[in-house]
């Protein structure tokens, strides 16, 4: 639901939103992942961490590379250096959901093994 709710505000041009969605949505993908194959739950929000422990590959990795400052920077002005708002644009909105896209592509083809 988070990557539709991340789609759906690329139609309404809330593209922080978008990215922040986005980020959430491969968090939450990894973390059932790490919990499947690891079982332990994952605490953090660090998508590198969370994708080294269930060794995600490095195509994988570079989407979450792009998506991981997100879950700060999309929604806090101090930690953005200015108004998240104005720092994404349609582009970048729609990059952020490919990302996210190819993470829940990985992790649905890996629980269908």
């Amino acid at each position: 639901m988070d990557l539709k709710t991340a789609k759906a505000n690329i139609g309404i041009k809330k593209y922080f939103a978008t990215a922040f969605f986005s980020q959430q949505a491969a968090e939450k993908a990894l973390k059932a992942m790490a919990l499947e194959k690891l079982r332990e739950p994952m605490k953090s929000h660090n998508l590198l961490e969370l994708a080294k422990k269930i060794k995600a590959p490095h195509e994988i990795m570079r989407c979450l590379i792009e998506l991981n400052p997100d879950f700060i920077i999309s929604r806090y002005p101090d930690a953005a250096n200015g108004l998240p708002y104005e720092l994404y644009d349609l582009k970048k909105a729609k990059q952020k959901a490919a990302y996210s896209g190819k993470v829940l592509k990985w992790v649905k083809e890996w629980i269908k093994k």
